[in-house]
């Protein structure tokens, strides 16, 4: 089975692709493309990073970056070593051969493009890195490399979905004491918690970052086992742990 890539038109000028866990060698719990070191075999993982490049830009480079759920960018334009990643959440880029990667699992991967410019750039927009404006720092980031922010494309991938994410009443209060128009992200549940969306928190901050175009794929990572891995998903089932999809944008 080949990798299922998820793109979009308004990424044409760009290789790229939305990975799910379809086409990968691990097994067990990981079953699928998994992507993470962290807890599979490190050959499978390998395996499954080298099939997910070939699908998407054959013989580019992969980057990606130590994830640790900040506003923070990288511009890249040399590959490093995997033991060398520095600590972001977002990447950039103006050099072809070089594949910018994005690990979630019930996350927002967020892929970015200037195709006039020539600019590429890829988040890892959880609820706090989106708050605190990763997707903001993208766009500076690709701005300082040349890009026009009317001519970049940005497309949302596969998420935890408004029905599958309830939080509590501290997390929402979080948004609202922020800014009062969050509200319309939140749905009320259960005593005490509601239903976060943010998937359309994403793209609405992008759309009021004043870029060209934003667009959802409306894919629930929580919701199909089969095609997406999810750390809520698996912290609901007591699994001992979860994998991770990628998500991929480069020149060629």
């Amino acid at each position: 089975m080949t990798p299922e890539v998820l793109t979009h038109q308004s990424l044409a000028g760009a290789a790229h692709g939305f990975l799910g866990r379809t086409g990968g060698v691990s097994t067990g719990i990981h079953a699928g493309l998994n992507v993470s070191f962290s807890e599979d075999d490190p050959a499978a993982t390998t395996e499954n990073r080298r099939r997910a490049v070939e699908a998407v830009l054959p013989g580019a480079r992969m980057v990606c970056a130590y994830q640790v759920h900040s506003a923070d960018v990288v511009a890249v334009s040399e590959p490093w070593e995997e033991t060398g990643r520095p600590r972001a959440d977002a990447l950039v880029s103006d050099r072809p051969g070089l594949l910018l990667g994005v690990l979630t699992a019930d996350c927002a991967p967020v892929l970015f493009h200037d195709r006039m410019a020539g600019v590429v750039g890829a988040a890892h927009a959880g609820w706090k890195g989106a708050f605190t404006g990763v997707t903001d720092s993208t766009i500076a980031a690709m701005e300082l490399l040349g890009a026009t922010r009317a001519n970049i494309a940005a497309v949302v991938g596969p998420c935890i979905a408004q029905k599958s994410y309830e939080v509590d009443d501290a997390f929402e209060r979080r948004f609202l004491e922020s800014a009062c128009e969050n509200e319309r992200f939140f749905r009320a549940g259960q005593p005490n918690h509601a239903w976060f969306d943010l998937e359309g928190y994403v793209a609405a901050r992008l759309q009021g970052a004043g870029i060209g175009s934003v667009a959802m794929l409306g894919e629930d990572t929580y919701a199909q086992p089969g095609r997406f891995y999810s750390f809520r998903r698996a912290t609901h089932a007591g699994e001992p742990g979860y994998g991770r999809q990628i998500s991929l944008i480069g020149l060629r």
